[in-house]
């Protein structure tokens, strides 16, 4: 499990500086875009292509949030509960998480499919094909499904080992 484990946090770790050079190229784009229009031009890719970007950082960058725990979250029933109890409700909401994340992947697959199937563009004057950005959210929140599942190993790491220990 150690391995797994190790392995989620490099690819995490990857995929977030995949996310950091999409927004990096959103930013750039887009300061173009208002530079380039300034001077009276104008193209009809830019400012869809920097949205794709930062939809596409998003899914990419969810396996590293929750790695890092840079996710929102409330803990403040955690911290009053003893250790084992936060443990268990840790355990309880990771499980939760997992199945959310993982029931939004197979959604975004299906919608990914569809719009692979049907040849679906947006309706700019660009047009790029739909299934390429939809393709991000199966693969992030696939990805993260495994991350949950290296997280709630970490966790369970954790407790036999100190289990262990006490004995």
């Amino acid at each position: 499990m150690r391995a797994y484990i190790a392995f989620m946090d490099r690819l995490s770790d990857a995929l977030a500086v995949v996310a950091g050079v999409m927004l990096f190229v959103a930013v750039v784009v887009i300061c173009w875009m208002v530079a380039y229009r300034t001077m009276g031009y104008s193209t009809s890719w830019e400012l869809e292509l920097g949205v794709f970007m930062m939809v596409c950082s998003l899914f990419l960058a969810c396996p590293y949030t929750l790695k890092t725990n840079g996710h929102v979250g409330v803990d403040l029933l955690a911290t009053y509960l003893a250790p084992g109890a936060a443990r268990t409700l840790s355990l309880f909401t990771m499980s939760i998480g997992l199945l959310v994340v993982l029931f939004l992947a197979i959604k975004g697959w299906d919608l990914t499919a569809h719009a692979f199937i049907k040849g679906e563009r947006t309706e700019s004057v660009w047009a790029p094909y739909k299934w390429p950005l939809f393709a991000t959210m199966p693969i992030g929140l696939g990805i993260t499904v495994a991350q949950y599942i290296a997280e709630i190993g970490r966790l369970l790491g954790a407790t036999s080992e100190q289990t262990e220990a006490r004995a």
